[in-house]
């Protein structure tokens, strides 16, 4: 099926068909046509890198009134880099259209340029939890109008501690709007968000088993000692040659400890964790995004919303305990149809955890011996 027969603009098919996305993807299929026929609430389960962006941002374009100055649609997402990331789609997208005007807003900037850019006319506001709520308190920005709000990687913006901010975004926008929830995983606290904010009615599109994970990823696993897995890494690291990829571990600690000893080895190598300060973490993620680097070791919190192309592999040096963790992780590589690696390391103390991951998610993980 193409994005034409989808429902899709020709204006908008001649800028995706720019950016190279040709076909539509599993969630694109099953999303764009009910939401460009349908008013009211939306559930849907989709992974990283899946084209949700487009799955939800080509509905919302499609829709937009380009006359009206009021905002009208309202999209949140959990960090700065995340929200960056949409609205350059959202620009790609509609390079062949008429004039559609999207603004960022995000912690970490100085919202007095965020409160003068929002005096211009805006169609579609992108935004974090906390600075929109900022802003709505500081009557900055007046989203009543909106008639669409959505919610992209909700399960992160809820692991964030950003629950309160979010009801309080839902409780500053009118009843009659349509709510659009993407989230990789539905925990408890975002079955909570749907009962009390959502209709009861709300249309789920919902994943499962091996549907979950992106198909095009090959998850792998190596049984090994602790004191085995940098010489593990070494090996591995060889075997992908100049690919780039991400290495994750569970704690700061590992992770610096990590990125000391891969530096130590000159390998080129970056690091993002929670104590970093924002200058340091854009800085680091630039110079991996322009290919000055070709490893990045992460913590899951310091890696949240963070979309980075052509990622070849996935390393989890520490297993999450967590299985959404899992999901996050290995959703990094295998994007827009690629194929992708996402390597475990694995003890005797987590081979349980590799046996749920996979009851779980519906997936086999190849046992890869290292000898």
């Amino acid at each position: 099926m193409s994005f034409k027969e989808l429902g899709i603009s020709d204006k908008l098919i001649q800028g995706l068909d720019e950016m190279n996305i040709k076909e539509p993807t599993k969630i694109q299929k099953a999303v764009i046509p009910y939401l460009l026929t349908n008013a009211g609430d939306l559930v849907a389960q989709a992974q990283t890198g899946t084209g949700k962006t487009a799955a939800f941002g080509l509905p919302i374009l499609q829709h937009i009134n380009v006359k009206g100055e009021k905002i009208q649609a309202v999209i949140i997402a959990p960090t700065r880099e995340l929200c960056q990331q949409l609205a350059k789609q959202l620009f790609k997208f509609t390079k062949y259209t008429d004039k559609i005007y999207t603004e960022a807003v995000f912690g970490g900037a100085k919202i007095e340029r965020q409160i003068q850019a929002l005096r211009r006319p805006t169609h579609i506001l992108v935004a974090t939890p906390g600075r929109l709520t900022d802003l709505i308190r500081r009557k900055a920005v007046d989203i009543r109008q909106a008639s669409t709000l959505v919610l992209d990687e909700a399960d992160e913006m809820l692991s964030m501690g950003f629950k309160k901010d979010l009801e309080f975004i839902f409780q500053s926008m009118p009843h009659k709007k349509n709510v659009w929830l993407f989230s990789a995983t539905i925990p408890t606290d975002i079955k909570y968000l749907i009962k009390k904010y959502l209709d009861p009615d709300a249309k789920y599109i919902q994943t499962s088993g091996n549907e979950i994970v992106n198909e095009n990823i090959n998850h792998q696993f190596v049984p090994c000692d602790k004191d085995e897995k940098l010489s593990i890494l070494q090996y591995f690291l060889k075997t992908q040659k100049s690919e780039r990829g991400v290495i994750f571990c569970n704690t700061k600690a590992s992770a610096r400890s990590l990125y000391e000893q891969l530096q130590a080895r000159k390998q080129s190598v970056g690091i993002l964790e929670g104590d970093m300060q924002q200058k340091e973490r854009d800085k680091m993620l630039r110079a991996f995004k322009g290919s000055k680097l070709n490893l990045l070791i992460a913590t899951d919190v310091a890696a949240r919303g963070i979309d980075i192309a052509d990622l070849a592999f996935v390393v989890h040096f520490e297993i999450p305990r967590q299985l959404d963790y899992y999901i996050h992780r290995s959703g990094r590589t295998a994007r827009a149809g690629k194929q992708g690696i996402s390597m475990a390391f694995a003890t005797k103390n987590d081979l349980s955890q590799i046996q749920k991951i996979e009851s779980e998610l519906g997936i086999k993980m190849k046992k890869v011996p290292f000898s």
